[in-house]
């Protein structure tokens, strides 16, 4: 995580200063921020290419800034997904747990909870204006996943470290922006709502998975099809139809700021962007106050004491690389105020790249994972891949009845199991103290986080770098990680820990070379 961490940092302003109060250490999953391409943006406005719209090209292959380690053993011949057969290559990465992932959609598997906040948030963009996506393949191409975003091709969001590749051109998406491109293109709607699996290598702990889930959406208008090309007077007429909520709302900003939140001066007018981001402040609201208000009902049925405090919102702005101006939507409830999701003007550059260059409008993006887990207070990521029936069966029905969306109630709480391991990194690595010899043989994090991932599965709460220790006279790099093995399903027994854990410890030394002290 600190490697995502350093690249989310890059971003300007991009989660600074955020508040990490009580309720955020709950929802930490991912501030909604960060679920919106958050890792990879840093400097892609600036690369996107401002001429002509052409075809998107053919996958092209990443220039990624950490080559891949060098396999002991060879990839597989082929691995199939969604029904299609790819071919790997030294860049093949997904490890037995992630790759059957891909075949589980709990986004789109009935009375989930991922799938019910889907159902909820769609639910307030209406078709036609609105068409949801949900059907995409989680396999895409480089050029889908980073080059039509307009990425560096030395960009660190390719690295091997971050991402789980299948080879070098293919590898499972790491946001559902991989599709924006294919969307704006096929021009089959003015609005559209994409939900998807993506994938990341991440750390281990109650609020990270290396899957988890997006929406993100837009609205455009068509300069050359609205009546005599007046936006502005599109965009409200459309604003004028849409229904009012009774929430209070703090929205002290101007509709942009030269500096803070600036006009795209060369595509959009004032006029336009004050117009195009009144309607995304509605329409985004109405959102927030649905979901928000089923949370609030469903607190009050488990609750007899619940003390019902009324729901506010305030707009914060942001910076994101994708739209100009940008916002954040907060939400106070529970004592806390809550960053929700992240928004803006579209940047035209993208859209034009897209193929439709006369058309402009807003875009938003939010983590499904961490929506769901406020709203059926879920204290565990782990529990949504769970398919023990306490579990599941706590929300049966739901789809079907939203009125008897309820809380989630723990079936159990099994006691932690802590177990630490300490290792030399090999000398040859610069991590290990040979800074003269550098290789592309280092040890990530998230190599780590991996290896402990796929030996002890879900067995696993979390995992922590506890200590690190250079030697002073050989140089050479010792680390400590303590690994915490708790079951959602039952108590672990001491044999069966100590087992795991021999496991680990042997993968480790395999997969790494490490030599443990």
């Amino acid at each position: 995580m600190a490697g995502r961490r350093a690249l989310a940092a890059n971003v300007l302003r991009f989660t600074a200063s955020r508040t990490r109060s009580r309720a955020h250490v709950f929802l930490n999953t991912r501030p909604a921020t960060q679920c919106w391409r958050a890792a990879y943006s840093s400097g892609i406005a600036s690369s996107i290419s401002t001429s002509s719209p052409s075809p998107a090209p053919q996958a092209q292959a990443p220039q990624a800034p950490q080559a891949p380690r060098k396999r002991k053993t060879p990839p597989p011949k082929t691995v199939t997904v969604n029904g299609k057969t790819y071919t790997p290559d030294e860049w093949y990465n997904v490890p037995d747990n992630v790759l059957a992932a891909t075949n589980r959609k709990i986004f789109l598997q009935k009375d989930h909870p991922i799938s019910i906040t889907r159902q909820i948030l769609e639910s307030k963009f209406a078709a036609p204006e609105y068409l949801p996506h949900n059907d995409f393949d989680p396999v895409v191409s480089t050029y889908e996943n980073f080059d039509s975003l307009g990425f560096p091709a030395d960009h660190p969001g390719r690295a091997h470290s971050e991402s789980f590749y299948i080879n070098r051109d293919t590898l499972l998406r790491t946001h559902t922006s991989a599709h924006e491109s294919a969307v704006f293109r096929s021009s089959n709607s003015d609005g559209y709502l994409i939900s998807a699996d993506v994938y990341r290598r991440d750390e281990i702990d109650r609020s990270h998975y290396p899957v988890f889930h997006q929406m993100e959406g837009a609205r455009t208008w068509d300069r050359s099809k609205v009546p005599n090309g007046d936006i502005a007077a599109a965009v409200y007429a459309d604003l004028a139809r849409m229904p009012t909520h009774n929430v209070k709302v703090e929205d002290p900003h101007p509709p942009f700021h030269a500096e803070r939140n600036p006009l795209q001066i060369a595509h959009h007018t004032a006029a336009e962007a004050e117009a195009i981001t009144a309607h995304l402040k509605r329409s985004l609201e109405l959102m927030v106050v649905e979901i928000f208000s089923r949370a609030k009902a469903a607190a009050a049925k488990q609750d007899p004491n619940y003390v019902d405090e009324p729901l506010r919102m305030r707009w914060v702005e942001a910076y994101f690389p994708f739209t100009s101006p940008s916002w954040e939507l907060e939400v106070y409830y529970a004592g806390d105020w809550l960053e929700v999701l992240g928004s803006g003007v579209s940047k035209q550059e993208i859209l034009s790249e897209a193929g439709v260059p006369s058309k402009l409008g807003w875009a938003f993006g939010i983590g499904l994972d961490r929506i769901a887990m406020l709203l059926f207070k879920i204290p565990d990521i782990r529990l949504f891949w769970s398919q023990d029936e306490r579990f599941l069966s706590q929300f049966t029905g739901v789809s079907d009845n939203l009125d008897t969306l309820k809380p989630f109630v723990p079936f159990s709480k099994h006691p932690p199991c802590y177990r630490d391991v300490s290792f030399w990194l090999r000398s040859i690595s610069p991590a290990g103290g040979n800074t003269a010899s550098p290789t592309t043989h280092d040890v990530h994090n998230n190599d780590v986080m991996e290896i402990i991932r796929d030996v002890a599965g879900d067995i696993v709460e979390d995992a922590k770098l506890v200590d690190e220790f250079t030697h002073p006279k050989t140089g050479r790099r010792s680390m400590c990680y303590r690994i915490n093995y708790r079951s959602l399903e039952r108590t672990l027994t001491n044999a069966e820990t100590s087992d795991l854990h021999e496991r680990v410890i042997a993968a480790l030394k395999e997969k790494l070379g490490v030599e443990i002290r």
